[in-house]
């Protein structure tokens, strides 16, 4: 499939969603590589952090034995999968196992989850100016404050869709009322 979105965008640059490399990071990568991707997310899932590590390592690797310039974006799940653990305690661990990541060769590193300012601005303090990668979600920080604060990426994941899905059911709903299409709706080209 990542085949397929790359030879139909042309010249465009491709990072693909790896998972947690579907059992072997590194071939995971070489058969992206082999389709033109040129950069990936790669989770850990809160998998122990030397198997993380492993994953970050095999994935470098094997970009760099492709010849190809990857950008891989370690991701890790502490904050997602935090539980009721106590924040400094995931602060901690996303900050450890990011560093573990950029050790590895990983380009940056992704904390998923809705960040106060002060938790990205420790992350961005401990891991590198344009070395985080967060997510866009709604309450979420404006792109403009995110750039302020040193975050090199933000993917806005699902909810780019969402946005679309929300319009969608809000329209059916309206036309099923007996309303009609708003006089605001574009002609996209």
């Amino acid at each position: 499939m990542v085949g397929r979105i790359i030879a139909s965008v042309g010249e465009i640059p491709v990072s693909a969603d790896l998972e947690a490399g579907y059992g072997n990071a590194g071939e995971t990568v070489r058969q992206a590589i082999a389709v033109g991707v040129v950069g990936a997310n790669l989770e850990d899932k809160m998998a122990p952090l030397d198997k993380s590590v492993a994953a970050v390592s095999a994935a470098v690797a094997a970009a760099d034995e492709e010849g190809v310039p990857f950008a891989l974006n370690a991701r890790t799940d502490a904050f997602l999968r935090a539980g009721d653990r106590p924040a400094d305690e995931v602060l901690a661990d996303a900050i450890e196992r990011g560093r573990a990541y950029l050790d590895a060769g990983a380009t940056c590193v992704f904390v998923p989850g809705r960040l106060a300012d002060d938790v990205v601005e420790r992350l961005v303090a401990e891991l590198g100016a344009q070395r985080v990668s967060v997510i866009g979600v709604p309450g979420a920080q404006p792109s403009t404050r995110f750039e302020e604060l040193g975050v090199a990426r933000i993917s806005y994941g699902p909810w780019t869709q969402r946005v679309a899905l929300t319009a969608l059911e809000d329209a059916a709903t309206a036309l099923a009322a007996g309303g009609v299409i708003p006089e605001t709706t574009r002609v996209l080209t």
